[in-house]
């Protein structure tokens, strides 16, 4: 990641860590008009070329008086990797709101997001990723006939994958020969691990798209992505469309 040195350095635990903008956006986001200046500073990693970020803030000069605003992020999940800002408007008022993503970096490959309305100079939370996940959650459960079972908790949409092709050592482990299971097994959804903002209708008014990995025996054991395409009705961000979006397997 290119970050940009910002506001020199300081001590931390015998280290001297370094704070940097990490990424940077202009738009109006308060509403008057003037172009702002949003940015994302966080402290480098004390060691040296890690591209680990810490206590990632988002930070707003506004345009017309220069004066600097800082929002803070949920503690415990304002640090990872490629800390990104982005501006757009997805309340249809306007006025660009402010994404924001990080990386976890972890097995899990989750991300941290959040969306910001900042009109007015006064910041108010739209979007928030542990409320999302805690709302959004699905069950997965293998099936009989080699099939798994996706079940969206949310929208009452059940979603059937074959997974046939998986090959006979990994089968062999949860079906008897007539591809019956030898007991119930259940796989698991994971929270927000991709957070992108779409146009789906090319109107100029954003949309988002929120990743949810499918997995089965393991983390790693990947299936698909269910893919939630999220519109502001007014008061939050709802489920406009949803998908299952399943990996293909190589043809033989």
């Amino acid at each position: 990641m290119d970050a940009t040195s910002y506001y020199g350095v300081y001590p931390y635990y015998g280290f001297y860590r370094q704070q940097v903008v990490a990424s940077s956006a202009y738009g109006d986001v308060n509403g008057d008009g003037v172009p702002d200046y949003v940015y994302l500073t966080a402290d480098a990693s004390a060691e040296q070329g890690s591209p680990y970020l810490q206590n990632v803030t988002v930070n707003i000069q506004d345009g017309a008086t220069k004066r600097v605003y800082t929002i803070k992020l949920v503690p415990n999940a304002n640090s990872g990797y490629n800390p990104t800002v982005f501006l757009g408007d997805f309340t249809k008022d306007g006025v660009k709101d402010i994404l924001v993503a990080i990386d976890s970096g972890g097995s899990g490959a989750f991300t941290f997001d959040y969306v910001f309305s900042f009109v007015h100079n006064q910041a108010r939370k739209l979007f928030d990723f542990n409320t999302y996940n805690e709302q959004n959650r699905y069950t997965v459960q293998y099936m009989d006939g080699y099939k798994l079972k996706v079940s969206s908790l949310a929208t009452k949409t059940d979603y059937l994958i074959d997974i046939s092709g998986r090959g006979a050592d990994y089968l062999s482990q949860l079906y008897d020969a007539n591809g019956k299971l030898i007991k119930p097994v259940q796989g698991n959804a994971n929270g927000v691990s991709g957070f992108y903002p779409v146009d789906m209708d090319r109107d100029g008014r954003y949309e988002i798209q929120a990743y949810q990995r499918i997995t089965g025996l393991y983390n790693a054991d990947s299936f698909g992505y269910v893919i939630n395409t999220l519109q502001w009705d007014g008061s939050r961000f709802a489920i406009w469309q949803q998908w299952m979006a399943i990996f293909g397997s190589s043809g033989g």
